[in-house]
């Protein structure tokens, strides 16, 4: 039976008469209904948020951290729940989903030991002549009530992403999790809320887009954190005013496969890269260059592994492939597909969908002008293309609106650091896909990927300000 959800509204579970309905995008099911915010509970949200912080600023390190392990072990000891629920309302392969907890595990642990290493530096400002016997101390300080949007795709590690470093940085978070997936972003805030974090400093609001305005219109919200689509991430920065903004976008990544690698790791990493989570992340692999002496037995192997794969039922441990989010979502890259085919491109493998799930798709003979290379699919679809020289596939690599991650298989080190200096990503990879992250590194991009890195320690910048105390020891 489909269970009821509240709001968490300022460390309180509220009910209210607007609901949203999250069904199973794999059979259609309803799997929850949760209650939906409307724009005063958002400035309520903020206002307990900013009173709260007086308290969470002067929490000292050792509690910040002792709440993010209890979170970090709360999740743990329920993983299969958080799994279970995450595949029901999102439709990712059940294998995916334990996955994502298990990261997300290590992200509010990873915060719990980046909330005893914020501190600062001395600095000597003794450089000029009249500065004798002076020096600053510089620390950071958090800014207070933090705005964070996330997407469907990820809807426990990116919450964790953001929710973490807040709490390791003592500044309050008021949170709205995806319309569609909203369900794990509440079970979690149902083991925060035993912990001893203040009350008030985390509000996990459900709501549609146009009710979430108090969090760019009010002044008490110190900085937006966003994770989701282009077009609503610069539309949130050109209307946020004042206030930062971190923004992790799109991307169109490629994996470049050079006459050296070790192709079996390729084909084994590629196949992941492209397909893992429905190819429903912004680091999947979607084009993919080969070199043109090891194309031919790189795409015999691939397609062969390709054709291997299991779709259907998330909750089946089997299953490699799920559901994608909607079906609107399938069609879209459908026609992305016809699209390309009637332009020359060939189905080397799958190229077919039944509902919400999409079949794992290879095309070859494909041209860069294509919408299946040039945009986002957001989906289990890749491209092959051939090349010769690698200074060039670099170039191609680049010839994207999007620069988030990139991949390389060589063991060249002049082409590892050509590439590395070349090519405009935020993250190059090299032996493995650009689907690789390790949640503690520096994630962000370039272009219209996005502004700012999250990974721990470098989401606390974002949300921290820097101050100096400059002493006269004279």
């Amino acid at each position: 039976m489909a269970r009821n959800y509240k709001i968490y509204l300022g460390g309180e579970w509220v009910t209210r008469k607007s609901k949203i309905k999250v069904h199973s995008p794999y059979d259609g099911t309803l799997v929850g209904t949760v209650s939906a915010a409307s724009k005063e509970d958002f400035s309520l949200a903020i206002d307990r948020a900013h009173k709260a912080f007086a308290t969470t600023r002067e929490l000292p390190s050792y509690k910040r951290e002792a709440i993010l392990r209890a979170i970090a072990d709360g999740l743990e000891k329920n993983l299969d729940k958080f799994a279970a629920t995450m595949s029901r309302e999102l439709g990712k392969a059940i294998k995916d989903s334990k996955l994502e907890v298990t990261r997300s595990v290590g992200v509010f642990r990873a915060s719990a030991e980046e909330a005893k290493r914020i501190g600062g530096e001395i600095t000597d400002l003794d450089w000029a002549a009249g500065s004798e016997k002076r020096m600053g101390l510089v620390r950071r300080f958090p800014r207070g009530v933090i705005g964070g949007i996330s997407p469907f795709n990820f809807p426990l590690n990116l919450v964790a992403h953001k929710v973490g470093p807040a709490i390791a940085s003592g500044n309050t978070i008021v949170l709205k999790p995806a319309s569609s997936t909203p369900l794990v972003a509440l079970l979690l805030a149902e083991i925060i809320d035993k912990t001893e974090l203040p009350k008030g400093a985390l509000s996990i609001l459900p709501a549609s887009p146009k009710e979430t305005s108090p969090l760019l219109e009010d002044d008490r919200v110190k900085l937006i954190t966003f994770t989701g689509s282009g077009p609503v991430g610069w539309w949130i920065k050109n209307n946020a005013g004042k206030k930062p903004v971190v923004l992790e976008l799109g991307g169109n990544a490629g994996v470049a496969v050079a006459d050296d690698a070790d192709i079996d790791l390729a084909v084994q990493r590629i196949l992941y890269g492209s397909f893992a989570s429905a190819g429903q992340s912004c680091i999947s692999v979607q084009r993919i260059y080969l070199h043109e002496k090891i194309h031919d037995k790189f795409l015999k192997a691939f397609v062969r592994k390709v054709k291997k794969l299991k779709t259907g039922d998330p909750l089946d441990p089997k299953t490699d492939i799920g559901a994608m989010v909607d079906r609107q979502s399938v069609e879209n890259t459908m026609k992305m597909v016809r699209d390309a085919v009637k332009e020359g491109a060939k189905v080397v493998a799958g190229g077919k969908a039944k509902g919400s799930v999409m079949q794992p798709t290879l095309l070859t003979n494909v041209k860069p002008s294509m919408a299946a290379c040039s945009e986002e699919a957001f989906a289990p679809l890749a491209v092959v293309l051939k090349y010769k020289n690698f200074k060039d596939v670099v170039s191609e690599i680049n010839n994207s609106f999007y620069g988030l991650q990139a991949g390389v298989f060589t063991n060249r080190l002049k082409d590892v650091f050509h590439a590395f200096n070349y090519i405009d990503a935020g993250g190059i990879v090299v032996n493995d896909v650009p689907t690789y992250r390790a949640d503690h590194q520096p994630y962000g991009g370039m272009k219209d990927s996005g502004i700012g890195r999250e990974g721990i320690r470098y989401t606390i910048e974002d949300m921290t300000e820097i101050k100096i105390l400059a002493m006269n020891l004279k």
